[in-house]
């Protein structure tokens, strides 16, 4: 398998690829659009997915469309995230926001254009496929899968609940929710996503799940430490927002050691899930611990 950073090199070279161009009448949609698009980022998911689909035995050539689509939908959601009415942030990723530069309502649109254009490429890949029955019907559960995770039922259901959260008591059962669907789900879809489209079995999706999942919780858990000592340069965000906000922050319901010791264990509970293939996950394992180690 190729390193982190190469899966990432390949994500953004081709990280435009599939923005199309609306005419000089909208042109500044795709403007906006690839603004955020191109400001950074990790690039967790798109890698992860063309990793899993790797792994699994799959092509990667296959895999990138909807690993590109992911971080439509990933960089979607932070643009309508930042926006006044949700988290009312200025910064991101230590550049002004995208309704700082363009105004909330063109925010809104490329956000729009975002989800649009992911939508329109995971639900036409499979098409690509239609003389192998095998190998369509995998990208379309791959399409499925992302698109569902990022639904009313996945990230979106999330989001509703982080926002109701701020006039609720916090509870342990609200903040696992809003955990494992407003972070978690758009770490798992692209997992399961890059199996699927390499006809992974279903042992091989259940353990990656449950790694996935594990890592997408403790991801956000450290997000919310982060959100308390974090470094800001560091961070290129706007800090102590969940507190001001009355957030369900799950280091300032349970405490920060709490905080810390439950990140530890998903991180070691996602690395035991990989266990039975050995050396051969240790992508994976190494990323749960760098996940973990992480300071941004």
């Amino acid at each position: 398998m190729r390193s982190f950073d190469e899966y990432k090199a390949i994500v953004n070279e081709h990280l435009s690829d599939l923005i199309a161009d609306p005419g000089a009448e909208a042109s500044v949609l795709s403007e906006a659009m690839r603004y955020s698009l191109e400001v950074g980022g990790k690039r967790l998911r798109p890698v992860l997915l063309l990793a899993a689909c790797e792994f699994a035995g799959g092509d990667i050539s296959e895999a990138l469309p909807y690993a590109l689509s992911i971080e439509y939908i990933h960089t979607y959601s932070l643009i309508h995230d930042d926006l006044p009415a949700m988290d009312n942030d200025d910064l991101r990723r230590g550049k002004p926001t995208n309704h700082k530069v363009f105004g909330e309502a063109m925010a809104i649109l490329a956000g729009d254009g975002l989800l649009s254009t992911a939508a329109e490429t995971v639900t036409g890949e499979p098409l690509k496929h239609a003389d192998d029955t095998v190998k369509m019907r995998g990208h379309i559960e791959a399409a499925h899968e992302i698109l569902s995770r990022a639904g009313a039922t996945g990230m979106i259901a999330g989001q509703t609940a982080d926002i109701r959260g701020e006039t609720l008591e916090p509870t342990a059962e609200l903040i696992r929710y809003i955990e494992l669907h407003k972070t978690a789900d758009l770490i798992t879809a692209p997992v399961r996503a890059g199996l699927m489209i390499a006809g992974a079995d279903d042992k091989m999706l259940d353990d990656f799940t449950v790694y996935a999942r594990d890592i997408g919780v403790a991801f956000q858990i450290l997000d919310d430490i982060l959100d308390i000592e974090g470094d800001q340069a560091l961070m290129g965000k706007t800090l102590g927002k969940d507190a001001e906000q009355g957030k369900c922050n799950y280091a300032y319901v349970h405490g920060l050691e709490a905080a810390k010791e439950e990140l530890h264990r998903l991180t070691a509970e996602a690395k035991s899930a990989l266990s039975g293939y050995g050396a051969d996950a240790s992508f994976f394992t190494k990323l749960a611990d760098s996940l973990e180690a992480r300071n941004n």
